[in-house]
């Protein structure tokens, strides 16, 4: 008995041990956001962290308490025991070392610990794939490799401990049986987190102002499976408020109020042809920056003094398809679902395809790739785009990247057909999501080290020449070209993704329908280009709940962002967030500010929740 007893307690410690190990090894990897902390805090990240590691231990310790439960009543020979126990453990152990190296990965460009937000993409392994390289493939195979042996050996050494014996009598079985149900109450109290009210979650770890550490301390494992079947009721995910208070609320800050003057005019003519592009991870920081001393993104540069340039404009969310239906419908960014996953809901959203379809427009959307990731194509049909044209439809000459047609590729063809429909009488909307600026950042061109500046500057050339095609086409005197992009870039320089500048991206409209090149100062995000493009086409967007016009005179001019565990309001004189983990507020926030954001959270998870 006190061999069975000692083998749990060793499996529990064992497994505590091989969690907290990931956390110098997380560390050690994001070395260079780690060294802007001390040794001190470094500690508190394993000590923390235990809270959660204690917990998995617990859950991975149930079964083989029961198991060993078991074997009082009915005998396992030592061989068969063991090779069950080794079997369980060994799942354990290669399930453990997945969730282990893919957050590793993934955390570079998510910013936050792995959660059920993974399967969104998994759904569409292909395309999900196609931002592994073969260094990262390689260097997260080894990671996976080595963590699963090290487990394997750790847990091989603790089922020794393991011996059967010929069938108990009953009366050592039923005290063994009691002994050991004393201990399984233990490990209980460590699968809750404790004795307390609040039982075991992310919260628990947060011990620092500092995002990263919080982070540092997650156990990944627990982080994965503990948001596992979230969100059945959206209503319930963020009462801030009751409803009459919510109501009241959202009259400060919904976009379709009424007002009495005309809004300020940018364009020659309300009836122009309009093109939208949406760059793949333009952010500001990279337009911004130059390397090896020259600017990334010099096209963009040279054209934002030629149009109207939106200098304050943040992405609502940190994903391609957030930001997509963002950009596309008004709505904004959720925190841990995507809507756009959720297809039935997409059903009756407003969008301004749907808009500019019912005033006349013809609508058209073309990408290189795959349309179906994520249901791109169910949500751009139910929200009235009229013709999709991607990969599927497209037979160029040309291979294809791991997402499919470069940028060249299919700029070239886009180009050819703007030009196209300018010469038809009905006048059209034509839009296009870049796709070469993604992980892996594989490009037909060489003009930069870092592949990620490479492939964005590849993008912006390609970009530039489009413009100059069309600006020296007959196209061009009816033409507003939106360029606009999908999110921020939060990995570059390894900044925070919850950090305002990791939000910020360009926004420019360009075109021979732009009266004159202008700078908007004004604070918006991606919900307002909606309402803001279409009060300037004297197109209705009273269905638009959320999207402001940002060169109103009278829209109270605000930014509005969520990330995975929080949101964040900005304009010219605050910035206000609000972390759901720790339900910490950030140093200078404002009440008004923190209102407007708990408002649009709850308001937006209510607002899925009905339709």
């Amino acid at each position: 008995m006190k061999r069975k007893l000692l083998l749990i307690v060793a499996l529990w410690l064992t497994t505590v041990f091989l969690m907290a190990v990931q956390k110098p090894v997380f560390l050690l990897y994001y070395a260079t956001e780690a060294a802007q902390s001390s040794w001190s805090e470094w500690l508190q990240v394993i000590w923390h962290g235990l809270k959660l590691d204690m917990t998995v231990a617990g859950y991975i310790t149930a079964l083989p308490i029961l198991f060993l439960i078991l074997t009082l009543w009915v005998e396992v020979p030592t061989r068969v025991g063991r090779k069950i126990l080794n079997g369980y453990l060994s799942v354990i152990a290669v399930v453990a070392a997945i969730i282990f190296s893919v957050d590793l990965a993934l955390y570079e460009f998510w910013g936050f610990r792995l959660d059920s937000t993974l399967l969104i993409y998994l759904a569409e392994p292909k395309e999900a794939m196609a931002c592994v390289d073969l260094w990262s493939g390689i260097r997260q195979t080894l990671f996976f490799g080595g963590y699963a042996a090290l487990m394997i050996a750790c847990y091989r050494a603790v089922v020794r401990l393991y011996e059967g014996v010929r069938m108990w009598h009953w009366v050592h079985a039923l005290v063994g049986s009691f002994l050991l149900v004393m201990v399984a109450g233990f490990d209980f109290l460590s699968i809750r987190g404790g004795v307390g009210t609040s039982v075991a979650n992310l919260s628990k770890v947060c011990f620092s102002p500092k995002l990263f550490l919080n982070h540092a301390a997650t156990n990944p494992i627990f982080s994965f499976l503990s948001t596992l079947g979230e969100q059945e009721s959206y209503a319930d995910e963020y009462p801030f408020y009751d409803a009459k208070t919510l109501a009241e609320n959202f009259e400060q800050v919904r976009g379709n109020r009424e007002y009495t003057l005309p809004t300020e005019s940018l364009l020659t003519t309300d009836r122009p042809n309009v093109v939208l592009v949406v760059l793949e991870s333009f952010g500001h920081t990279l337009y911004a920056a130059e390397e090896e001393g020259r600017p990334i993104m010099p096209a963009l540069q040279r054209w934002s003094k030629q149009g109207v340039w939106f200098d304050r404009f943040y992405a609502n969310s940190y994903r391609t398809d957030r930001g997509q239906m963002s950009i596309l419908s008004g709505f904004p960014a959720q925190t841990k679902i995507s809507l756009m996953k959720l297809t039935q809901k997409c059903l009756e959203l407003p969008s301004v395809a749907r808009s500019l379809g019912t005033a006349g427009y013809k609508t058209i959307f073309a990408y290189g790739g795959d349309l179906n990731f994520t249901d791109q194509a169910s949500y751009m049909y139910a929200t009235g785009w009229q013709q999709l044209i991607w990969q599927k439809d497209m037979a160029f000459d040309a291979p294809t990247s791991k997402w499919g047609y470069d940028d060249r590729v299919v700029g070239e063809w886009f180009t050819d057909e703007v030009i196209r429909l300018s010469t038809e009488k009905e006048p059209f909307l034509a839009g296009w999501l870049t796709l070469s600026s993604h992980e892996p950042f594989e490009v037909p061109y060489d003009e930069f080290v870092d592949k990620r500046v490479n492939a964005t500057a590849f993008t912006d050339d390609c970009i530039g020449k489009m413009l100059d095609r069309w600006a020296a086409s007959p196209a061009w005197e009816n033409l507003l070209v939106v360029l606009v992009a999908d999110h921020g870039t939060s990995a570059f320089r390894r900044g925070e993704y919850t950090q305002t500048e990791a939000h910020r991206i360009p926004m420019l409209w360009v075109g021979g329908a732009v009266k004159e090149p202008r700078v908007v100062e004004a604070y918006g995000s991606q919900i307002d280009l909606a309402a803001t493009l279409l009060a300037q086409l004297g197109v209705p967007h009273d269905d638009f709940e959320y999207s402001k016009d940002m060169l109103h005179p009278e829209v109270k001019k605000f930014a509005y962002y969520t990330y995975n565990e929080g949101f964040c309001v900005l304009d010219g004189e605050h910035e206000s967030r609000w972390d759901a983990p720790s339900d910490q507020v950030g140093e200078g926030s404002t009440e008004e500010q923190l209102m407007f954001g708990r408002t649009l959270l709850q308001r937006t998870y209510e607002d899925i929740d009905r339709r």
